[in-house]
């Protein structure tokens, strides 16, 4: 079946999401907050604070709370045998060092980073001092591959020190846009370089594109059918952007100015709270149950009231088939990573275990992350790896629960606040009010009055009415009422 793809851009002055529509089922959900943005992909000029010549590492000072990681793997330069010296000969307490974010902080862990820097645009990514040219291993065609080299060395000229990384979108397109990335991204380069002359370390050079941005040049290929965006503003700034640098998908562009908020109107919002549960319903009556630790995550299947038609052994084959599909579909929805176990229920018959298996895979296909599986084991286990890069979706929403010590969690102060204004503007549309009052926790009436102060101001300017707060001393971080009156 052809897989229809829509974009979904929500966005709000402290929050963009986006949301992945594969033939209107929600798979991926993407949240960036002005005051949290991610650092993946920025450059930085750094300080060597700390090497640990046991360890191979170094912990670099790029101006965030905690020092980033550098392990000799990630540093590009080696001997003349092609060998690294080893982390004490390569860097020294107080040094200068240029490097980029490969991984953001994870609870305790500080930034990875690596000295091999990168920047990405529509077809290609940069990598300067590297002369070399790569293609995507997904473009499969020989011909195709050999053109699109062909087209890069010829646009770069024969005495070109940097390299390029032909990516999966490019397939099939012109030498002009090719030439107009390579003019983009050595704009960009030479920017940097004018950043970096300018201060010492810890010192932001390059920073990388926004969420919104990001979802047009990376996610937008021949089978997103609408991008749909739900502000004026953002829209403007989307339709400017691909104009310079993706034109193809101008038309594909949508303000979406209906009252009723868009994610509501595709049934998202609904999708991300089950999203925190550790239940996942499956259409047979089985079930999956979703346990993420700091160390792995556990899958587990479970038949529920799906008893069959025949037999037992049907009944567990045809439970275990469907809960691949919704597998890989939680894997992409709460962007799940590292180590993952996934229970299934056990099969006595070694063709249903590798006929699971190869639908796993498939799948999996879809997934933009890389993912590792090994075989079923005799317990009807599968041990896997996805790769992450970024923080999981109840990480992004949710904290520890000060109540159970960590055994659970609740949605930050901050998401609460984001979803009072959700609601403040449903109900604002629905009802003739003088004015609303917000019933809630002490933790987030004091982010409403403190850091969100100013958002309140621009709410209460857009619904043209005032808006009250109020403690509630029995209400948990989670609960609140928003009152008409």
């Amino acid at each position: 079946m052809a897989i229809s793809e829509e974009l979904l851009i929500n966005v709000t002055p402290r929050e963009t999401r986006i949301a992945v529509l594969e033939n209107g089922v929600l798979q991926e959900v993407y949240i960036e907050r002005e005051s949290k943005r991610g650092l993946v992909g920025n450059i930085y000029k750094g300080k060597v604070v700390r090497v640990l010549p046991g360890m191979q590492a170094a912990f670099i000072d790029i101006g965030l709370e905690r020092a980033a990681f550098l392990h000799e793997s990630d540093i590009v330069v080696a001997d003349q045998n092609g060998e690294k010296e080893g982390i004490a000969k390569l860097l020294r307490e107080g040094d200068e060092v240029e490097v980029q974010v490969i991984k953001d902080p994870l609870g305790t862990k500080g930034a990875r980073l690596t000295t091999q820097l990168s920047i990405a645009a529509r077809f290609l990514v940069f990598m300067p001092g590297i002369a070399h040219i790569g293609v995507s291993q997904r473009i499969v065609d020989t011909a195709e591959r050999d053109r699109l080299k062909e087209a890069v060395r010829k646009a770069v000229g024969e005495n070109n020190e940097n390299g390029y990384i032909i990516r999966t979108f490019t397939e099939g397109c012109s030498e002009q846009a090719l030439q107009d990335d390579i003019h983009f991204l050595e704009r960009m380069w030479h920017a940097t370089q004018e950043r970096k002359a300018e201060g010492r370390a810890p010192l932001l050079v390059y920073e990388d594109l926004s969420l919104a941005r990001r979802a047009l040049r990376d996610f937008v290929g021949a089978n997103v059918e609408k991008i749909r965006i739900d502000s004026r503003e953002g829209y403007a700034k989307a339709v400017k952007f691909a104009k310079k640098f993706i034109p193809e998908v101008v038309d594909r562009i949508d303000h979406y100015p209906g009252e009723r908020p868009i994610f509501d109107l595709y049934g998202v919002e609904d999708e991300i709270q089950k999203a925190l549960s550790k239940k996942v319903q499956l259409k047979s009556g089985g079930y999956l149950v979703v346990d993420q630790t700091e160390a792995m995550t556990t899958i587990d299947v479970n038949t529920g009231a799906f008893v069959g038609h025949r037999n037992l052994e049907e009944t567990i084959f045809k439970t275990n088939l469907e809960a691949t599909q919704a597998i890989a579909r939680q894997l992409r929805l709460r962007n799940l990573g590292g180590i993952i176990i996934l229970d299934f229920i056990d099969m006595e018959s070694p063709e249903h275990r590798t006929q699971v298996l190869h639908e796993l895979q498939r799948a999996l296909e879809r997934d933009h992350a890389k993912s590792n599986l090994c075989e079923v084991s005799s317990l009807g286990l599968i041990e896997m790896t996805r790769k992450r890069t970024r923080e999981s979706l109840e990480h992004v929403l949710c904290e520890s629960c000060p109540t159970c010590e960590g055994r659970g969690s609740i949605k930050t102060p901050e998401t609460v606040c984001y979803e009072i204004f959700r609601e403040i503007t449903r109900e604002a549309r629905q009802f003739e009010a003088q004015r609303f009052m917000v019933l809630a926790s002490k933790d987030v009436v004091d982010v409403m009055l403190e850091e969100e102060s100013s958002s309140v101001a621009e709410l209460e300017a857009f619904i043209g009415k005032p808006v009250k707060f109020q403690v509630e001393v029995m209400y948990t971080q989670e609960q609140f009422d928003v009152v008409p009156m």
